[in-house]
């Protein structure tokens, strides 16, 4: 065989797989759920449809890395409020895209992009410390930031109003919203769903939401649950503390009949009446600070 015809076949070769990466994340991406997550609680599962929407997968290029992103929108319409929705530690899955649905269903341009696309796929591991250990503890808080950076900028391309910008993240996802509203003046407000306010940090994740409150203008909904065993009641009225000092007309709010994860409809730890009680308190709160 020629080199030529050599690299010929081998450009296509290579060309072929990337195709194949690319639709096995486009399908995999809001699809199923992560193994670390199992049992699934099949019979508490909310399932939203996507009548009168446009819902899928965008992917974006960040810095010469294909970052997908589940994008769900009312149906041909512009000048949409947006909403980042930030996934727990295990990516974009089933769960995380319905959510985003359920923001669409009320107006808003949801984006849930998946930020651990380079380090691996969250949903293939069996268990939680393996995930942490292989995945998420490699994931640097600079390189989520750019990434919700680039989502923000796709959205205000594409028919969102980067005036009226909200972030929402549970868990993992919590702690994040935390930071980008501290990182990104152009948020709005946001939701933060039990999400990690301090502990140990490292050169990737350098800071706690704690350390940089004096630094959030937006205003801030956390919801946390009583009974959450890795995030102390302690912790919650030091942020309380923390955002006074500041120029946040954030709150926070304890659910004392919960513990972590109380929104997530698909596992054990979902407590239904505080799930849809802090849900409605998510919706009024964006509605009265992105007027």
């Amino acid at each position: 065989m020629h080199q030529q015809d050599f690299d010929s076949l081998l450009g296509s070769s290579l060309f072929d797989e990337g195709n194949r990466r690319r639709t096995f994340i486009q399908t995999a991406i809001g699809a199923g759920f992560a193994a670390a997550a199992l049992p699934i609680c099949a019979q508490t599962v909310v399932k939203t449809d996507t009548a009168g929407l446009t819902a899928g997968v965008i992917m974006l290029e960040v810095n010469g890395q294909q970052v997908p992103v589940y994008r769900a929108q009312p149906e041909g319409k512009t000048n949409l409020p947006i909403v980042l929705v930030v996934s727990e530690i295990f990516g974009v899955h089933e769960h995380i895209a319905d959510v985003a649905r359920r923001f669409a269903k009320q107006g808003y341009l949801a984006l849930a992009p998946e930020l651990f696309v380079r380090q691996g796929d969250a949903g293939k591991y069996a268990n939680m410390a393996e995930l942490m250990k292989e995945v998420i503890s490699k994931v640097a808080d600079a390189q989520v930031m750019q990434d919700l950076d680039a989502t923000v900028a796709w959205a205000k391309a594409h028919g969102g109003n980067t005036d009226k910008l909200a972030i929402t993240g549970f868990c993992w996802g919590g702690r994040i919203t935390w930071l980008y509203a501290a990182h990104n003046p152009q948020v709005k407000t946001g939701a933060a769903w039990y999400g990690r306010l301090t502990g140990a940090t490292s050169p990737l994740a350098p800071q706690n939401p704690l350390d940089i409150a004096a630094n959030i203008k937006a205003p801030i909904l956390g919801l946390y649950g009583a009974k959450d065993a890795g995030i102390s009641l302690e912790s919650v009225a030091q942020m309380k503390e923390a955002l006074s000092k500041g120029k946040s007309a954030s709150e926070l709010m304890i659910f004392a009949n919960s513990g972590h994860a109380f929104h997530a409809d698909y596992r054990p730890s979902y407590v239904e009446a505080d799930a849809k009680d802090a849900w409605q308190r998510c919706l009024a709160w964006f509605k009265i600070h992105l007027a």
